[in-house]
């Protein structure tokens, strides 16, 4: 089954710090991952299918769209900056692993990356905490939240909010 990204690069672009130049298959695994790993984990499986078929069909329904906009791209962004972060400096050549370096810049410390990360993920947090709250209200309008059966991914429903340290 094919499975549709749930963000466009232009959401994550004007997201993100990332810019609009960088090279979207540096990125676009991480958004993939991310979708897979983060997001279906919240979802469960046949919310996840249906929001992916229904992105590939074009059929889209008005509360399946804001539930897509408001909560599952805002979560899948900045858990994508979670993933991609630490890798986003490397490249795989056939020289080996490389480092990228700016003429215009100087390369981020592992701290600095370190925070970025962390900070990315308490908003991934809060808005998969967000996502959760809302479910727990609204789970009716969606049948697929609460119909996982057998191996299905069931929905996750406990969020570690860490908050927002300065």
């Amino acid at each position: 089954m094919a499975t549709a990204l749930f963000i466009k690069r232009e959401d994550f672009v004007r997201n993100t710090i990332v810019d609009g130049s960088v090279d979207q298959d540096k990125y676009q695994q991480f958004i993939k991952g991310a979708q897979i790993m983060h997001i279906r984990n919240y979802l469960g499986t046949d919310l996840y299918d249906k929001i992916s078929n229904d992105i590939i069909a074009g059929t889209m329904a008005a509360d399946y769209q804001y539930l897509l906009n408001e909560y599952i791209q805002p979560m899948l962004i900045h858990f994508t900056m979670v993933d991609y972060l630490p890798f986003a400096n490397y490249a795989l050549k056939n020289g080996g692993v490389f480092k990228h370096s700016s003429e215009t810049g100087e390369t981020a410390s592992k701290e600095e990356i370190d925070y970025l990360v962390q900070r990315h993920r308490d908003q991934a947090e809060y808005y998969a905490q967000r996502f959760v709250t809302y479910m727990t209200h609204n789970y009716l309008k969606y049948p697929e939240y609460r119909s996982n059966t057998n191996e299905d991914i069931r929905p996750d429903r406990e969020v570690t909010f860490n908050g927002w340290v300065l």
